[in-house]
């Protein structure tokens, strides 16, 4: 069971969506189960509120991991990580808009992208034990749980200074060009440093600030997002029409992409049969990927 919503009023200038999942029944032990979870380009938060702790991967090599905890920052990344998925677990959780780390977590987007931070770490152990308790205690009614999970987040946010030019802080400069980076048709990343009015490095640098990717890796995600949306939208559809409406040069030119940000074939994510589009079952140890459908 999962339970969506959008946040309240107050947090949308900084959080785009929130989640509460729990396993239905008794979730059965899947020893050794992976997945890929695919890149989005963006930022998220997490608390883990049953089973183990977040347990992740550096490549399908790795045969032991290594744990991150039950509160857990996943900083924005342009390729995909593993993670352990033997045991459901229950969670909680937001993604965050771009410009909302520093002030939700108390640090900027550049300095967390490309990993998974504890959380206690950066709101120190204190805080993050108090937060995790008071989740635990509504652990059976989710949208208790959401509701509790954003007035934690307005306590961050009362304690932060606020910026007077942008609720989040984010460059106008950047905030323009996220704008035109997630057209159907996007501008090049020349088109958006000649209107931002700065040197190529400058855009380059506060960019990479404020979204934790440089611009060229941020389009490059924001395009396997649309090969995404449309090969999910449309299970039968043609690689070479996914490719040529997405902008790529050709289904070859698609397919290197895919397997750069996705760990697989664009062939083999669609025969997962995986019920998120970003969350892929790893590849066996017999080299087979299995089925969920």
């Amino acid at each position: 069971m999962q339970l969506t919503r959008p946040p309240s009023p107050h947090l949308r200038p900084f959080l785009r969506l929130l989640w509460a999942s729990a396993p239905e029944g008794e979730p059965p032990t899947r020893t050794g189960a992976r997945e890929h979870v695919l890149p989005t380009g963006g930022m998220h938060l997490v608390f883990r509120l049953s089973g183990p702790p977040l347990r992740l991967f550096d490549d399908t090599r790795d045969l032991h991991g290594h744990t991150v905890g039950y509160a857990i920052v996943g900083g924005a990344r342009a390729a995909f990580y593993l993670r352990d998925v033997s045991v459901a677990t229950r969670s909680v959780g937001a993604q965050l808009h771009p410009g909302a780390a520093r002030l939700l977590l108390g640090a900027p987007e550049d300095a967390l992208s490309g990993r998974h931070t504890p959380l206690d770490a950066l709101w120190g152990e204190r805080q993050t034990c108090d937060a995790l308790e008071q989740l635990h205690a509504t652990a059976d009614d989710p949208a208790r749980q959401l509701d509790v999970f954003e007035a934690l987040l307005t306590q961050r946010l009362a304690a932060a200074a606020l910026p007077r030019t942008s609720p989040r802080g984010l460059h106008p400069a950047v905030a323009a060009s996220l704008g035109q980076m997630r057209r159907d048709t996007p501008a090049s990343i020349a088109t958006l440093v000649a209107h931002s009015g700065y040197s190529h490095r400058r855009f380059i640098a506060l960019f990479r600030t404020a979204i934790g990717l440089a611009p060229k890796e941020y389009a490059r995600v924001m395009r396997f997002d649309r090969v995404l949306a449309l090969a999910a939208d449309d299970p039968a559809r043609a690689w070479a029409d996914i490719a040529f409406a997405a902008g790529y040069s050709d289904q070859a030119h698609l397919s290197r992409e895919f397997s750069a940000l996705a760990g697989l074939s664009p062939q083999a994510w669609r025969q997962t049969g995986a019920t998120s589009p970003r969350h892929v079952p790893a590849v066996s140890a017999a080299g087979q990927i299995p089925s969920r459908r």
